[in-house]
């Protein structure tokens, strides 16, 4: 019986071909994959400049070290994230706080945003930064949140890390219109792949370079940058203090293969997850909601189960090589937020949402086979836990 992991890369000859070709050439750390690959994924979103880097974490780090978040600073995020979301505003040393979400659709709630948002102009205590997160790769409400960044003054990280291929209505996420930088993921369970990797989309050119500068220790080698004359060729000066978070030619490369079947990718899933709800229709569960206009990418596949029977379905499942996964447990409930001060009920729809969520598999080579065994042991396993 083999395994079905919620999520896979799929890798094929030509992907294998574009690392040979670079591994066989003189560049294989930072060459010119590289900017091929920012360009790729910056035209294909309709931004104006892509900052690739070795994750979405640093990603999101250099991000908000571009806006300028720093101690006396505040970030909000979704609760339903994975732990990097937040703890990229640590990294700055700012505060960080959260906004519950819907449970239909897992994402950041406009309407909870909205008044906590009065709330803190009351107080005197307004987000400098907003990560909303695009969960299961179903973007956020973004023309809303838009709007209220227009009138509280806060500026906007979008982690798109589940939602490379999505679209708001006609435009797709990362094109710039709503956010001030839009975050990727390349992890291989991921859309498309790098191996590890991420990249920051932005349409601000200072915002770019800010961010390239903090990608490689904060040093250019840029005379327009440098803060006395350059002695010659060989010199570099150091700025700003930045990180080591550069990606490599060999892993543009896979990212350049890759993004060729982006569109592939995201259209199974799309099929997959259409399917799924045709299979799942007569059980008792809640299924992913959608946004129209908003069009997800499909990353995650999330049913909503009835409370107190997501254990054993889910421990039965995995007996049966069924990889199903639980995203996410509420970054307020990790032990390192506690004592920070958020406790059990901060952000209740955030937990309800945990308490029910399963995470079925979904990647664009899970066959129907696959797909079917899937939903015959998940009616097994409700049926025995109910």
């Amino acid at each position: 019986m083999s395994f079905i992991p919620y999520g896979r890369q799929d890798i094929n000859a030509a992907d294998v071909a574009a690392v040979v070709e670079v591994l066989e050439s003189d560049w294989l750390t930072q060459g010119p994959a590289i900017e091929r690959f920012e360009r790729a994924i910056a035209d294909y979103c309709g931004a104006a400049h892509g900052v690739a880097v070795n994750s979405a974490t640093s990603a999101l780090h250099i991000a908000c070290l571009a806006l300028g978040l720093g101690p006396g600073k505040r970030l909000w995020t979704s609760p339903n994230t994975f732990v990097a979301s937040a703890n990229c505003g640590l990294y700055c040393g700012a505060e960080v706080d959260f906004v519950d979400i819907e449970f239909a659709t897992g994402n950041l709630s406009v309407a909870a945003l909205a008044e906590k948002l009065q709330q803190a102009e009351r107080r005197g205590s307004l987000p400098d930064v907003l990560v909303p997160v695009h969960f299961a790769g179903q973007p956020c409400d973004m023309p809303a949140i838009r709007n209220l960044a227009d009138r509280y003054g806060f500026r906007i990280i979008e982690d798109a890390s589940h939602a490379i291929g999505a679209r708001y209505g006609d435009e797709r996420v990362g094109c710039g219109r709503y956010a001030d930088i839009t975050v990727f993921s390349f992890h291989p369970v991921k859309i498309i792949t790098t191996g590890e990797g991420g990249m920051a989309l932005t349409n601000s050119a200072d915002l770019a370079t800010k961010m390239r500068r903090l990608r490689s220790h904060g040093i250019t080698r840029e005379a327009v940058e440098m803060e006395c004359p350059s002695e010659g060729a060989w010199y570099y000066q150091q700025i700003e203090l930045g990180f080591n978070y550069r990606i490599t030619d060999i892993q543009a490369a896979l990212g350049l293969s890759q993004l060729q079947r982006l569109e592939a990718f995201v259209a199974r899933r799309s099929q997959l997850a259409a399917r799924y709800d045709r299979l799942l229709a007569d059980l008792p569960l809640g299924r992913p909601a959608m946004q129209p206009p908003m069009a997800s990418a499909w990353h995650l596949y999330v049913v909503h189960l009835a409370e107190g029977s997501r254990r054993p379905v889910f421990d039965a499942m995995r007996a049966q090589g069924i990889g199903v996964n639980v995203h996410y447990i509420p970054v307020h409930l990790q032990p390192y937020y506690r004592k920070r001060g958020f406790r059990p009920g901060d952000f209740p729809e955030a937990e309800r949402h945990y308490a029910a969520a399963l995470s079925l598999p979904l990647f664009a080579a899970l066959s129907e086979v696959e797909q079917d065994r899937v939903v015959t042991v998940l009616r097994e396993a409700m049926g025995a836990a109910a």
